[in-house]
């Protein structure tokens, strides 16, 4: 005869660590809402301040070369802006700047990456910022992002 099945819950320490059963604490997101909110004012500024260090990385590929040093720095760069674009209200920056890290996430590619490519993103998103095209709603955006990321699909395949 066999026994019946029995069913063992673990236990959940990420339920706890969020807020029990309930779920997320709602004052708390609230709270973390308005800081973001104050902060909003800054946020043109620390963009600017990400694009000059893409802008210094680009500079710096023009005058040492294309070598895995230099091309670490851009995409450290290009990644920074991938995970920051949004948070800064530039979804369209994310999805450039995401763009070109799936160019060079593999580092045995990296150094085969089309700088044509490279410089195509880093002006694109110069440009999207300069104009103030936030997201790929806007036509040239669309265009933009569309045409850069199909190149790195070429250049991928």
């Amino acid at each position: 005869m066999s026994n019946p099945p029995q069913v063992i819950r673990p236990p959940n320490p990420l339920r706890a660590k969020v807020g029990g059963f309930g779920g997320i604490d709602a004052d708390a997101i609230a709270k973390a809402e308005a800081a973001l909110k104050a902060m909003s004012a800054q946020f043109g500024q620390w963009l600017q301040d990400e694009i000059t260090k893409l802008d210094q990385a680009q500079a710096d590929i023009r005058t040492r070369g294309y070598t895995p040093e230099t091309a670490e720095a851009l995409y450290f760069r290009a990644h920074d802006l991938k995970g920051l674009g949004a948070t800064y209200q530039y979804p369209l920056v994310t999805r450039i700047a995401g763009s070109l890290c799936r160019m060079m996430d593999d580092a045995d590619r990296r150094m085969a990456a089309p700088l044509a490519i490279l410089d195509a993103h880093i002006d694109a998103i110069r440009a999207v910022v300069r104009d103030e095209i936030q997201t790929d709603e806007h036509p040239v955006g669309r265009e933009l992002a569309e045409t850069l990321e199909a190149r790195v699909n070429e250049h991928l395949a």
